[in-house]
């Protein structure tokens, strides 16, 4: 458990995967781009977009760490799929748990995680039962304010019927991210505090961009970020 909520010196890492969720930040009202990222309420935020998928998130994180003093939360934000017919276009979550959910071995009779084929311990960490766990104090504040949701992670976005009910069926998922377990990953490893916020911008579905809301998204996760860190100097 972290106490970092009443430092008013807090040093926030703002994680994207595209420059497009770096300007739901940058859009703010209030927030002041300076030099080497930005300042909003006190804090100061350092900027990091990592490009698409998990590989990239999490070179560019572990280079990050190498280089730089920790902060005192890494904050990522995005958006997502839902797999919840109650988690709709431009809702804010926040993931609690996340897993690589096609990391494994796939034969006749179906796939296996590496867990579960016995190469990977599940409870090695930062594994709990196969999955990374958030739980922290900045967890419990976003918590107070928007829908704690379970992750997968995946390296192809999921959009075909077979490949929607395996995941389901096997990790009964709320949303779905490209970057979320790889972000958990390297955060747990560096034992810093994070976060992940999120605002859905589609339904995990045959795909059909059509039903997509990506302009809607990005305005929540905004007003999402703004709220959030406003808690935190409410505290």
């Amino acid at each position: 458990m972290f106490y970092y909520l009443h430092d008013m010196s807090l040093k926030i890492l703002l994680v994207t995967a595209t420059q497009e969720e770096a300007e739901a930040f940058r859009k703010i009202t209030g927030v002041k781009v300076l030099p080497a990222g930005f300042s909003f309420e006190g804090y100061d935020v350092d900027l990091l977009v990592t490009g698409v998928g998990g590989i990239a998130t999490a070179w560019a994180l572990a280079k990050w760490f190498a280089l730089n003093p920790k902060p005192d939360l890494v904050l990522n934000a995005g958006i997502a799929g839902s797999y919840r017919d109650f988690i709709k276009n431009g809702d804010v979550v926040v993931p609690v748990s996340d897993c690589f959910a096609d990391a494994g071995i796939e034969s006749a009779g179906g796939f296996q995680t590496l867990f579960d084929a016995g190469i990977d311990d599940p409870d090695r960490f930062p594994f709990s039962n196969g999955k990374i766990i958030a739980d922290n104090e900045f967890i419990e504040l976003a918590a107070q304010q928007f829908r704690s949701v379970s992750a997968i992670t995946v390296g192809t976005a999921t959009g075909s019927l077979p490949t929607i009910e395996k995941l389901a069926s096997k990790f009964n998922p709320d949303i779905e991210t490209m970057e979320g377990a790889a972000f958990f990953y390297i955060c747990s490893r560096e034992k810093v505090p994070f976060l992940a916020i999120r605002a859905v911008s589609n339904r995990v579905e045959p795909r059909n961009k059509n039903k997509w809301d990506i302009p809607l998204a990005l305005e929540k996760l905004s007003d999402g970020l703004k709220e959030f860190i406003l808690m935190i100097d409410k505290r």
